[in-house]
């Protein structure tokens, strides 16, 4: 018996006709204006030249980049101008000693108010990142001047701390704890 042939019907969706985009009105513009605007768009092209570098910590990841300190930027005495996620390390790190564990690159090489540095940093816990932001700092000092490199090495700043945790294995609950045996 030869099979029929069965056709479909395809429906098609009629399309949307798009609105007209109102029209915006210009506001008119002062010629004083226009000269502030572009003071301040030339003033954001000039870059400041930084030394970029990674730090690393158990799940932290710090991205610093290291700048040298201009003569406008306002600095305490023995305090480190350093910003962590857009905010002062000292308001980022609240205990005391993660505050130390950052600056101490810096006050390994005697420069704690010679440079500006800004860090990224993510992943972690607080003790991972004040980590993470000394080991990238550290290698950002040592892209800066490889004299660095000496004392920072000596000091173990350079050394990155490879201790992570250790995965999970099937047939167990976590990486070395096993289910409850029960002998009878």
């Amino acid at each position: 018996m030869p099979k029929k042939a069965v056709t479909k019907k395809v429906i098609k969706k009629p399309k949307k006709v798009k609105k007209p985009q109102e029209v915006l009105e210009l506001e008119e513009v002062k010629p004083q204006d226009v000269a502030v605007e572009v003071i301040e768009a030339e003033s954001k092209d000039k870059k400041e030249k930084y030394f970029q570098a990674v730090g690393r910590r158990k799940e932290s990841v710090a991205i610093v980049r290291l700048y040298t300190k201009k003569s406008g930027d306002m600095v305490e005495e023995e305090k480190a101008l350093v910003t962590v996620n857009n905010k002062d390390y000292g308001q980022y790190f609240l205990d005391k000693n993660l505050q130390l564990v950052v600056e101490s690159p810096l006050r390994k090489l005697k420069s704690l108010n010679r440079f500006k540095a800004t860090v990224m940093t993510h992943g972690g816990g607080l003790a991972g990142q004040a980590d993470a932001v000394k080991h990238g700092l550290s290698r950002a000092l040592v892209l800066f001047d490889i004299n660095f490199r000496k004392k920072l090495k000596k000091a173990g700043f350079l050394t990155r701390d490879s201790r992570i945790k250790e995965r999970r294995k099937y047939g167990l609950k976590k990486a070395r704890k096993s289910p409850q045996w029960q002998k009878r």
